[in-house]
């Protein structure tokens, strides 16, 4: 199971891969949402400041139904250099319309580079927002030819994924991912004590950003290499 830790900046980014260098990073911007876009600036320099062999990835943002600005960003995104490129489907609420949006992002990330991963989220909360049912994203992934199937919440109360489906429920969320042979990432508010679940449901990358950030707290909290580095030690543990 892969740690993805959620970064702000360059400094957050150097702070990560000091506690070790096979973790996917991933550059957003919590202020603005779940998964909040950052600044195509902020990704070229995270990705000009660690090595290349640590995989990036960017979020596109909680996207509305807008297949065309979404696009265009997942270009703007793959451009700047990372290995993946992420989008929730936030303004989706039926299943066609997820597949045009997503079938959107795979082109225009795939005819710039093919090597280029699309992921595709949905949220575990999805009746709070009136967001497309989570477990339709794996069909939506297969049929959108993208890569990765992706579950987080849309909301930041601290309600957690492990509390919202249990381990039953995202071991129904793997399962109908890797049947249609998709990598599978399972997020939400995740503390430290939430891995061992996570890795029992068969999770291929689980993602953090409050439980690398001082105080847990994912807006006005910093990461840190220590709490990384903790987060790294449970997983290798749990695999030894």
């Amino acid at each position: 199971m892969k740690l993805l830790v959620s970064v702000v900046d360059e400094a957050e980014a150097l702070e990560v891969i000091s506690a070790g260098t096979s973790i996917l990073l991933d550059i957003k911007n919590p202020a603005e949402g779940s998964l909040g876009a950052n600044f195509p600036w902020v990704i070229k320099r995270v990705r000009e400041v660690v090595p290349r062999e640590v995989e990036v990835s960017a979020t596109l943002g909680d996207a509305p139904f807008k297949p065309g600005t979404v696009a265009l960003a997942a270009l703007g995104a793959a451009v700047s250099g990372v290995d993946y490129v992420k989008v929730g489907l936030y303004g989706v609420s039926r299943f066609e319309d997820a597949v045009y949006l997503s079938r959107s992002v795979v082109r225009a990330v795939k005819e710039f580079d093919s090597r280029v991963r699309v992921v595709i989220a949905g949220y575990a909360d999805a009746e709070r927002v009136g967001a497309i049912d989570p477990f339709l994203v794996p069909m939506v992934v297969e049929e959108a030819e993208a890569d990765v199937a992706m579950v987080d919440t849309a909301i930041k109360d601290g309600t957690r994924l492990v509390n919202l489906w249990g381990e039953e429920g995202m071991k129904s969320f793997v399962s109908l991912a890797k049947d249609r042979g998709l990598s599978v990432a399972l997020a939400g508010s995740l503390r430290k004590e939430d891995l061992p679940l996570i890795a029992k449901a068969g999770a291929d990358i689980v993602g953090v950003r409050g439980a690398a950030c001082d105080g847990g707290d994912r807006l006005r909290g910093r990461i840190t290499s220590s709490k990384v580095k903790e987060l790294i030690d449970i997983i290798k543990k749990l695999e030894s």
